[in-house]
């Protein structure tokens, strides 16, 4: 790459420390920025820092859905394994290789690409440039910049406390990810009916649900279009994610829009 002669540093704020944000933040300091991760959760990872703590959380992740900021976790069950293989996994000059002790299949388990991506970080030593326990609650531009040049006011909290910090970069990566808020389908009768529910997002292992019929009426009937019904136990919605950037706000600028993001 030819370095531009006219180049100045600039401060750089990267949301998130997942798979983008991680190298988003290597790249740009190679350039020569500065460069601040903040990440809401204790470690790096993003999708892939399982968690199996869901207890407490609405099953259906309205409660996410309602609540502009909430605690974020992964949407990756226990016993997940990769569906690509790990030659596609990886980033191009630091491979995605099998290491003795560890998860050596193709098509490893989650948790091997997760220590993965610990050794990126640790390998490019990212980890001084990351902020964790830090959420990001607000991003927009400044109102007014004297040398004309756009710059983006970011305000973020640490999760264990209430001081808020507000900061001023020259850029902001957004890299928070696309399965953090449950996208739940329109059916009549899903509020009245009385049986368990639940989106995949708080899905974690299968114990709960042994010797019980899993797949709206009140007897637990699920009628479908065709007519047909089944009786069920519990409804998991695998109905995926929407797009959510409840601390963004460029005016109008970026919108999302029947879960499309754009201009």
């Amino acid at each position: 790459m030819v370095r531009d002669m006219n180049h100045q540093t600039k401060n750089v704020c990267v949301i998130g420390a997942g798979p983008s944000g991680l190298v988003a933040a290597r790249e740009l300091r190679k350039e020569g920025h500065k460069v601040v991760v903040m990440e809401q959760n204790h470690d790096i990872g993003g999708q892939w820092l399982y968690d199996p703590k869901v207890e407490g959380e609405d099953p259906l992740g309205r409660a996410t859905i309602d609540n502009k900021f909430h605690k974020v976790h992964s949407s990756i069950y226990e016993s997940l394994r990769l569906t690509s293989p790990r030659e596609i996994m990886g980033y191009t000059d630091f491979p995605f290789v099998e290491k003795k002790g560890r998860d050596m299949r193709r098509f490893p388990s989650h948790r091997e690409l997760f220590l993965y991506l610990k050794d990126f970080c640790d390998h490019f030593g990212l980890r001084g440039m990351i902020r964790f326990n830090t959420r990001v609650e607000y991003v927009s531009f400044m109102a007014d910049s004297d040398d004309r040049r756009l710059r983006w006011v970011v305000k973020s909290r640490d999760v264990r406390a209430e001081t808020v910090v507000e900061e001023v970069f020259d850029a902001v990566v957004v890299a928070s990810g696309h399965y953090s808020q449950p996208r739940l389908p329109a059916i009549r009768g899903m509020d009245s009916w009385k049986r368990r529910q639940l989106h995949s997002h708080v899905y974690r292992i299968p114990e709960p649900f042994r010797n019980a019929i899993v797949c709206l009426e009140e007897e637990g009937r699920v009628v479908f279009v065709d007519g047909s019904s089944v009786i069920a136990d519990t409804i998991i919605y695998c109905t995926g994610y929407s797009y959510a950037f409840p601390f963004l706000d460029t005016k109008g600028i970026v919108v999302v829009d029947d879960n499309r993001v754009g201009p």
